[in-house]
């Protein structure tokens, strides 16, 4: 029983062994279709402690072993109980998980993990599989950077704690970089700062290269004047004061990067391919994000360099449309919106990861930046190739009626049923390589059937 899986990563064996050691390497490492969480990092892997968090308030402790310590070549942890939230876990059996590491030829590294468990080999390979495939794809996006230039920086980070946030502020880290979260609440933690959007410190961005603004209020839900409301203001005026902070501070950033949408095209745009140059379109949303992009003036004013990411819809099943989704196609109960005719802009959630990134130390990236794959697809072409991803059918079309029942007329006409076809120019003239361009090898990774 267990497994070994071994790969080799084209990076030394240094640099591999310490990405495992830096803050952020857990949550990087758990494949998002599986119900676990991070609650905590282990501080050392020598001796130190991480703890998981599974559905029902369960918890998985994993205990580093300093006899199976050996930089940077190994590290061992096991699986141990020391409350009753621990103990289910424990009816699978022992485990114990051997990380190794050994230098090839050419600078590469030849890494392996060994768990000996009673669980079967089966029911491992896709994890490790997805393991071993972000430790290579992200290290190779550092290694990209630093041969461009960028050295390890100070980066404050608004929406720290969302989807995007959390996968973004862990890359960082385990790429060096220190992350400083800008936080709602109070706190005397190193690396946050309390941040109040309403009138934030003129200090508050003092000591820091770049800020990565990710902050604002779900977009889902019924449009209703208080719904709108809440989109707009958490948007527009939070965004200009911070600008407005991190314009007014000489010991801040040169840098400020905010998030934005698609969105500022409006929702139906049948028959054009849409570029960075392209005008915003007329509805509710469009007229959101337009003043929202237009809120970071300040700092433009001032001669930072400002990107703002115009995100398309992001693939993960850890939120968005495909958390929503996953159930339905997996019960086979699953098909396209509307007439299927629609064309969706999405993004991997590891490539909007690389785009924000990129927009740190590549000066090519200046104003707005569509953060969305080269290839979009259909509504009907996203349900079959969901739908076999899962090994499911998609054939029951979801009439138009059905997002409107959730989300309003309104929102279904701007959100479930937009109809964009997004191009990327700006990183395609940037020479961007993306991680998976295509829908289904996106969706394969994301949900663990590679």
């Amino acid at each position: 029983m267990g497994i070994m899986h071994t790969s080799t990563v084209d990076a030394p064996c240094e640099e591999v062994f310490a990405w495992h050691s830096r803050p952020g390497a857990l949550r990087r490492l758990l494949p998002p279709w599986q119900p676990m969480s991070a609650i905590s990092e282990s501080p050392s892997l020598a001796d130190g402690q991480a703890i998981l968090g599974l559905p029902g308030g369960l918890r998985w402790r994993a205990q580093h072993r300093a006899d199976g310590y050996d930089p940077p070549h190994r590290f061992v942890d096991e699986r141990i109980s020391d409350s009753a939230r621990d103990l289910p876990t424990m009816l699978s059996g022992p485990w114990r998980h051997e990380h190794e590491f050994a230098a090839q030829p050419g600078g590469q590294t030849r890494m392996t993990d060994r768990v000996h468990t009673a669980v079967p080999a089966a029911a491992l390979r896709s994890t490790f599989r997805f393991r071993h495939r972000q430790v290579s794809d992200d290290l190779s996006r550092h290694r990209h950077a630093q041969a461009a230039g960028l050295t390890p920086m100070t980066i404050a980070v608004t929406g720290a704690s969302g989807m995007v946030g959390q996968q973004f502020t862990a890359f960082l880290t385990t790429g060096g970089h220190r992350v400083i979260r800008l936080v709602r609440r109070p706190t005397d933690a190193p690396d946050e700062r309390t941040w109040n959007p309403e009138c934030p410190d003129a200090d508050l961005l003092t000591g820091v290269d770049a800020v990565v603004h990710l902050a604002g209020a779900p977009i889902a839900g019924r449009f209703t004047p208080a719904h709108k409301a809440q989109i707009r203001d958490s948007r527009i005026g939070p965004t200009r004061r911070l600008a407005a902070v991190a314009a007014g501070d000489a010991a801040g950033p040169s840098i400020f990067v905010s998030a934005s949408a698609i969105g500022f095209y409006g929702h139906e745009r049948p028959g054009e391919t849409l570029t960075e140059t392209d005008p915003a379109g007329d509805d509710f949303l469009a007229d959101v994000v337009r003043d929202w992009e237009d809120a970071t003036s300040p700092a433009v004013a001032a001669g930072l360099r400002c990107v703002q990411v115009r995100t398309g819809i992001v693939m993960s099943p850890l939120g968005g449309v495909l958390r929503l989704q996953r159930p339905l196609f997996a019960s086979g109960l699953g098909g396209p919106l509307g007439n299927g005719r629609q064309t969706m802009s999405w993004i991997d959630l590891d490539d909007l990861i690389d785009i924000y990134h990129r927009a740190l130390y590549d000066d090519r990236l200046a104003g707005p930046v569509n953060a969305c794959s080269p290839e979009p697809v259909t509504g009907s072409e996203y349900a079959n190739t969901l739908g076999r991803v899962l090994h499911r059918p998609a054939l029951l079309p979801v009439p138009a009626l059905g997002p409107s029942l959730i989300l309003g007329q309104q929102g279904a006409r701007e959100l479930a049923l937009a109809d964009q076809r997004v191009q990327p120019w700006v990183l395609l003239h940037a020479d961007h390589r993306f991680r998976r361009p295509a829908l289904r090898e996106s969706l394969r990774h994301q949900l663990g059937k590679a």
